[in-house]
């Protein structure tokens, strides 16, 4: 053997002996618990840390840099009813909410983050808070007739704006809806002209966006009795909770029963629907559980 295949077989080993010791550091990281925190250890620090990733309406900052959204306003509720004092918000971004909770930098995420099966796998939920899907602008009293992105692809006589880059594009065309009865838009700002003046009959985006953009004019509304699009027999749907480290089931379950309370009453849903959520979101947060969601 000369001296370059040794040099190359040395190599190999050195390569496969790195990766080797890559993946018992992997395996050694994957056992160690994540980072839980009781409901007592909470209150006997008076704080509770709450994550947000500062999207609006889910949970954001405002110009004087406090707390808004569907996630912060139902917190506040419930740290109230658990006896805690204060809170200390801290933002981060989208992806860094269940490594933050698994390194132990906050206690609980308000960012409304959909419970999905992956994540299930990282982290608890509590039941959902909220509930949103798709939605349509349409003009007031929506003399068209409009319930759903179906309506397009089974009318001729009906066209829908969509803004530029936004995946209601692929949606429509899988629904089968033709290009010819598409209007693409620059942004979500044109679409209240665009619907007003008769250029478009509807405007398709999520739920909360139709929400908020229908709060800002008396020519439009949002499509009463939305059906969320079917997409591969899937209704295009997302149910939002709140977020906990593993082994902090004690505070997941007192967040679930003030929640479970909470929801059951007229300030919950006006705060909620304060944010753009709709009639059919408000209802849809009641229809599936968090076990179910995590088992999908």
């Amino acid at each position: 053997m000369n001296n370059k295949s040794t040099a190359l077989q040395r190599t190999h080993v050195q390569r496969r002996l790195a990766i080797a010791a890559l993946g018992m550091v992997a395996g050694i990281t994957a056992s160690l618990p994540a980072w839980a925190v009781s409901l007592e250890e909470v209150r006997d620090r008076g704080t509770l840390r709450v994550a947000i990733a500062n999207e609006i309406p889910y949970g954001f900052t405002n110009m004087s840099g406090d707390a808004e959204g569907a996630g912060p306003k139902t917190v506040e509720h419930i740290a109230e009813a658990l006896g805690i004092d204060d809170i200390e918000w801290v933002t981060t971004s989208f992806s860094s909410l269940i490594p933050g909770l698994q390194a132990g930098r906050f206690d609980v995420v308000a960012a409304e983050m959909a419970v999905m099966p992956d994540r299930c796998a990282q982290a608890i939920y509590s039941e959902p808070n909220t509930s949103y899907g798709e939605g349509l602008l349409v003009q007031a009293g929506n003399p068209k007739g409009i319930h759903g992105y179906q309506d397009f692809a089974e009318r001729d006589d009906i066209r829908v704006a969509i803004m530029a880059g936004a995946n209601q594009l692929e949606m429509l065309q899988q629904l089968g809806v033709p290009e010819s009865q598409m209007v693409t838009i620059n942004n979500n700002a044109d679409a209240i002209s665009t619907i007003s003046t008769g250029r478009a009959d509807a405007y398709a985006a999520t739920g909360t966006t139709i929400g908020e953009l229908a709060g800002r004019s008396n020519a439009v509304e949002s499509a009463p009795d939305f059906v969320d699009p079917v997409i591969d027999g899937e209704e295009v749907r997302s149910w939002g909770a709140f977020t906990f480290a593993n082994d902090s089931e004690s505070l997941r379950d007192a967040f679930n029963q003030q929640l479970a309370e909470y929801k059951q009453s007229d300030e919950w849903r006006e705060m909620i629907a304060g944010y753009g959520f709709t009639p059919e979101d408000i209802d849809a947060s009641f229809e599936r559980t968090t076990e179910e969601l995590c088992s999908n």
